[in-house]
């Protein structure tokens, strides 16, 4: 356009800064904000909004907020959707503090805060380890007669199993199937991961034979829960026959599958397994982490002694 010695305006601009956003390009959309301010263009909300989404699609929060900041600071009337990306670009890096004040400053704006909203809140607190800010949320959503989805939940369950709240996380995946949402596979895996954290293997089990029974399939995700929790409880055998399983349904178990099973067998004091499943690995060219190569030379160390 300038070639053609045709003068960009703000909506040009605007259409610019919109495909940097959708292709994750945040130094160019800053950019663009530069030479906008430079050409003197009013800056609207669609030029902050997608500046924002820009900045958070690549995972930039602080940009993101300092542009929210600055939308403010310009009189700029902030909507739910460049709160949103804020809240979205926090929750991206863990940044759960600053993803729920930003939810307080909308219902502060008495702007209606929507599902997207509060479902990357959740995330965010889940990412942090709060679970139960995650679960006030998830409360806060039911009273904004807002109705949860399977990615709120999914996150609340999430949340709960990476403190330890195992009990809470399967009760929040029974809500889900009360509330007959769809059931998908990434929040079984919550579950089954959730169980593992605590050393339920048997609820880890149990959940993975209910995916089975509702016609979900498993994934790698969910056989390696499902191994590392029999890990923990020394179910060596239990651990194996998953191992077994994953095969069956045509999975190729991956390094943690290994490395998990070879922790089962070290607990369980079986270093000949534990040996067949480390030259296993090196059949399959799979390259041993650091765990696979350690336990075995403890159980060979236990072996030289009987």
């Amino acid at each position: 356009m300038r070639e053609a010695r045709v003068e960009p305006d703000a909506i040009n601009y605007n259409a610019a800064l919109s495909a940097c956003e959708t292709g994750e390009q945040w130094r160019r959309a800053l950019s663009l904000f530069s030479d906008m301010r430079e050409a003197k263009f009013e800056l609207d909300v669609i030029s902050y909004s997608a500046g924002i989404s820009a900045c958070e699609k690549s995972e930039q929060w602080q940009r993101a907020l300092s542009l929210l900041r600055e939308m403010r600071e310009a009189l700029v009337e902030a909507d739910v959707i460049s709160y949103n990306a804020g809240i979205s670009a926090c929750e991206k890096r863990g940044q759960w503090q600053r993803a729920t004040a930003l939810l307080g400053e909308m219902r502060e704006a008495k702007m209606e805060c929507n599902i997207i909203s509060y479902n990357a809140g959740i995330s965010a607190c889940e990412k942090g380890r709060q679970w139960q800010h995650a679960l006030s949320l998830l409360g806060e959503v039911r009273g904004a007669r807002l109705e949860p989805n399977v990615i709120s939940c999914t996150a609340g369950v999430s949340a709960c199993g990476n403190s330890g709240q195992w009990q809470r996380a399967l009760s929040l995946l029974g809500e889900v199937v009360t509330a007959r949402f769809e059931l998908d596979a990434t929040c079984c895996n919550a579950g089954i991961s959730a169980c593992e954290k605590g050393e339920q293997w048997q609820q880890a089990l149990s959940l993975l034979g209910e995916m089975r029974e509702v016609k979900l399939e498993p994934s790698v995700v969910s056989f390696n829960a499902g191994i590392s929790a029999c890990a923990k409880c020394m179910e060596w055998r239990r651990a194996l026959a998953l191992l077994s399983d994953m095969r069956e349904a045509k999975f190729e178990p991956d390094v943690t599958s290994y490395s998990a099973s070879i922790s089962a067998c070290e607990k369980g004091g079986q270093w000949q397994p534990a040996l067949l499943l480390l030259s296993q690995m090196r059949e399959t060219k799979m390259e041993p982490n650091a765990t696979s190569f350690t336990l075995p030379d403890t159980l060979r160390a236990s072996a030289s002694r009987l």
